[in-house]
């Protein structure tokens, strides 16, 4: 039998690769995730508002995925919007995020996805501020921050 073959690469306009993991890969980066991470990232969960550890962090550096590393929002791009979870009005590099429409619990929103391993990280809304009017509402649980 052949071997399988492997996606073909993808890398982002600033030069990150997007392919996305292997089986085993992934498997050995959510064997590393917390009941929380797994709920939240895994299952498109939310955390609880004002509970999340990246909420009033206001260091210099960079927000990326939890699960693969990828880089998804720089500390310039983060706002208080005062809704209880980070807030950024522009991603890292709009080819890190994915967006799609989620009609769970009974609302329309369009749901933010890391471009690599499909991690759920939150939602984006058009409520943000200039220059872009959009609030992409992330779960802290869904980031690890690398200052600068």
């Amino acid at each position: 039998m052949p071997p399988m073959s492997q996606p073909p690469s993808r890398v982002s306009a600033s030069g990150h690769d997007l392919t996305p993991p292997d089986a085993d890969t992934r498997a050995r980066m959510e064997a590393d995730l917390n009941d929380e991470e797994r709920r939240v990232l895994l299952r498109q969960g939310t955390e609880p508002p004002f509970c999340g550890g990246l909420l009033a962090n206001k260091e210099a550096g960079v927000y990326h995925c939890r699960l693969c590393d990828l880089p998804l929002f720089r500390s310039e791009a983060k706002f208080d919007s005062g809704t209880g979870w980070p807030s950024f009005f522009q991603p890292f590099d709009a080819d890190h995020v994915h967006v799609s429409r989620d009609f769970s619990h009974g609302m329309i929103r369009d749901e933010i996805r890391c471009a690599r391993c499909d991690g759920h990280l939150g939602h984006v809304f058009d409520d943000g501020p200039a220059p872009t009017g959009l609030r992409y509402c992330l779960n802290s649980v869904s980031l690890r921050f690398r200052p600068a």
